[in-house]
């Protein structure tokens, strides 16, 4: 394709499913612009990976340098793409992008509408795990952590939560409040291991004593999730507080008690029971409730896609075409009307915008490249551009009130942070506010 040639493809979010989507778009020789909410890319590769796990995130880093050196991929990172932000969806058509990617991930929360919820101490996983990985604002804030903490759900985001309560809060207990039984448990043996030694060996198996009757009712073997966490005990590293870490089984959460003084006193649980329905197992409570004494409820029930991004939503999803054009694996990339019954021309999403995952990576990447496989197809019905999108994609750059991130901005940022580090004696340093790290690539107090 010649410079005054081409097809040009608009990506909203730099995380993996958006940065390896780019990658393989420009691969493939079309232009590609990502747009990005916050400053520095990698998305949840960047602020939802547990900060002692260093040589995981400095590969991807290193991945993540590579695409954006490529020529083909131009990046403008603190700009916001929504109906509440710098440009809105059509915003982007105007500028004359032939098709947009949605690769935001799931920027909003979950919660459950339960009396209580805007007490003191209640908070959304994403918060916490936002706050200790240094993402601006959420580094800047405060939370306040009592000595007995309660997180409601059972995945990997509730055991990266725990290890940090474990570690650096070294609260007094966490008890993980899930609301099936152990078979049904999201989180993995290798994450299980960072905060196992911190596990009550004596409760868990008091806790499956508890609920095995329900498990072989269904034809579950309590042994198989016996072993499971026996063995992430035996890999489990050393204990570094004296933190209490258990499970509760079948409960529910109701409400969240007021001590009095407008922060959490306590969380009502329901007793449930587990079911057969349509061939999946779900919990049926039991209407038996009872109060556990805790300081701090953390909500860890995965999250919901930004309503104010300009798509569709139902069910916590941007709508996607149930028939699609241009299916990849048998899945559909192509964002929706269902209120129209239409697909809308030209967009598609990738990632957790897509559909909520179990955030690995590897998950995001391959969703990320069968997105851009979607769109190639799609290219391939269009005329390629008569001239270069860039001059007027700079021009409506210039004109937002606040500084705005490139690639050259970027070298600058990691060079002033690894001499940080140096100077430091650490393996890594992170600004931990947008204030600093513009003022480090020499844009604080510049608007375009």
């Amino acid at each position: 394709m010649s410079l005054e040639n081409r097809y040009w493809v608009a990506i909203a979010g730099a995380g993996p499913a958006g940065l390896y989507a780019a990658q393989h778009l420009a691969e493939n020789g079309v232009q590609v612009v990502l747009f990005n909410r916050d400053i520095r890319p990698g998305g949840l590769a960047e602020y939802g990976i547990y900060p002692d796990k260093l040589r995981l995130k400095n590969g991807l880093r290193a991945q993540f340098q590579q695409i954006l050196s490529l020529p083909e991929v131009h990046y403008y990172g603190n700009v916001r793409i929504g109906r509440e932000g710098d440009f809105t969806l059509d915003d982007l058509r105007q500028l004359g992008f032939q098709a947009i990617l949605v690769a935001v991930g799931a920027q909003g929360t979950k919660w459950l509408g339960l009396p209580g919820e805007t007490l003191e101490g209640v908070y959304h996983a994403k918060d916490i795990v936002y706050h200790y990985n240094k993402l601006p604002p959420y580094s800047q804030r405060t939370y306040k952590i009592g000595n007995k903490v309660a997180i409601v759900g059972g995945g990997n985001v509730m055991v990266d939560v725990a290890h940090y309560l474990i570690d650096v809060c070294r609260v007094d207990e966490v008890v993980a409040i899930v609301r099936r039984g152990p078979k049904e448990v999201k989180f993995d043996r290798r994450e299980l291991e960072m905060v196992a030694a911190n596990l009550d060996w004596n409760a868990f198996e008091a806790e499956l004593e508890r609920v095995a009757p329900v498990m072989r009712a269904l034809g579950q073997d309590p042994e198989t999730s016996r072993e499971l966490v026996r063995n992430a005990m035996a890999k489990a590293g050393p204990k570094r507080s004296p933190t209490r870490l258990w499970i509760r089984f079948l409960a529910s959460p109701r409400r969240i008690l007021d001590n009095g003084q407008g922060a959490v006193g306590g969380i009502e649980l329901e007793d449930n029971t587990l079911v057969l329905q349509n061939g999946e197992v779900v919990a049926k409570g039991l209407g038996h409730t009872w109060v556990m004494p805790v300081d701090t409820v953390i909500f860890a029930i995965g999250d919901r896609v930004d309503e104010t991004l300009g798509l569709p939503v139902h069910r916590y999803e941007y709508d996607k075409n149930p028939n699609p054009r241009f299916p990849i694996e048998g899945e559909s990339f192509e964002a929706y009307d269902s209120e129209r019954d239409e697909p809308i021309e030209g967009v598609f999403v990738a990632g957790w915008s897509r559909k909520a995952s179990s955030g690995l990576v590897g998950t995001a990447r391959k969703d990320g490249v069968n997105a851009a496989r979607a769109i190639l197809n799609y290219l391939a019905t269009l005329s390629p551009l008569p001239e270069s999108l860039l001059p007027r994609i700079e021009q409506a750059i210039h004109m937002l009130p606040h500084p705005v991130v490139t690639k050259e901005h970027l070298e600058r940022l990691y060079q002033a942070e690894a001499e940080r580090a140096r100077a430091l004696g650490l393996d890594d340093y992170r600004f931990a506010t947008n204030e600093e790290m513009l003022e480090a690539m020499g844009l604080l107090g510049v608007a375009h």
